[in-house]
């Protein structure tokens, strides 16, 4: 490590990457705020890396407590946190990961009353929900502050990632959904969640590498270095077939 990191804790985590960018690209990155919504598995892989990273100020944001099925894909899922707050745990464990990260935990139901609170005045919002309800809500507030809201979706061994920006398309033109142009009456919402009914299938390496692509779009917006995949593009993949991954457009 270049000993102008020592004795600089929170430079001195960040050490390893500071030949990736430039201390002033990792400043933007310190003095950022995400909100990820959800901490399971795309969620909690999501929020581990950005605190890993270096990110300086996450909210979490997550209603559900850990069970014994959350164990073979959830990063901050142990035999010890069974029946704990998701959120409450991803905040103690970022703060175990890197103390310089500012850390604002929300254990509530995400809807149309507190997404704005939520939301706040971050610089990105993360999708790594697991219903299209609450994507759209999230989204649609996103649009309207300005916000990129970076998309991940798996099932099964499939995933997808994108960026939606306010001048993009949005998340429900890209999938065509049947609350498009519509307010949220009790009639749309029951057609967006007729969408997501049953459990889907999971496997663990799925939802990781979704959190893991997730994090890193962040950080180039953020930092401005690489290049991101922003709707109507979408990386898609099935790990079952190596040669899937994918770059295309919708």
């Amino acid at each position: 490590m270049p000993t102008r990191y020592k004795e600089d804790g929170y430079w001195e985590i960040a050490s390893r990457q500071m030949s990736i960018v430039t201390r002033s690209e990792q400043q933007k990155f310190k003095d950022a705020k995400i909100t990820v919504i959800g901490c399971g598995g795309i969620g909690g892989q999501t929020i581990e890396m950005l605190a890993r990273m270096g990110i300086g100020e996450l909210i979490v944001v997550d209603e559900d407590s850990f069970d014994m099925s959350n164990l073979n894909r959830q990063n901050f899922a142990t035999l010890n946190n069974i029946g704990l707050s998701k959120s409450e745990v991803a905040k103690e464990k970022v703060r175990l990961i890197n103390p310089y990260v500012k850390v604002t935990s929300f254990n509530e139901h995400v809807d149309e009353n507190n997404i704005d609170k939520i939301i706040s005045d971050s610089n990105i919002v993360i999708d790594a929900l697991d219903n299209i309800l609450t994507r759209v809500i999230a989204t649609r507030k996103a649009n309207e502050k300005k916000i990129p809201f970076i998309h991940g979706a798996i099932h099964g061994t499939l995933g997808q990632i994108t960026t939606f920006l306010p001048n993009t398309k949005s998340y429900e033109e890209m999938f065509n959904l049947p609350s498009l142009g519509k307010d949220l009456t009790n009639e749309v919402i029951e057609s967006l969640k007729n969408i997501t009914s049953g459990t889907p299938p999971v496997i663990g390496p799925t939802p990781n590498l979704i959190g893991c692509l997730q994090a890193i779009e962040a950080y180039k917006i953020i930092t401005g270095i690489g290049k991101v995949t922003v709707a109507p593009k979408i990386l898609t993949f099935d790990l079952l077939d190596l040669g899937s991954f994918l770059q295309t457009e919708i």
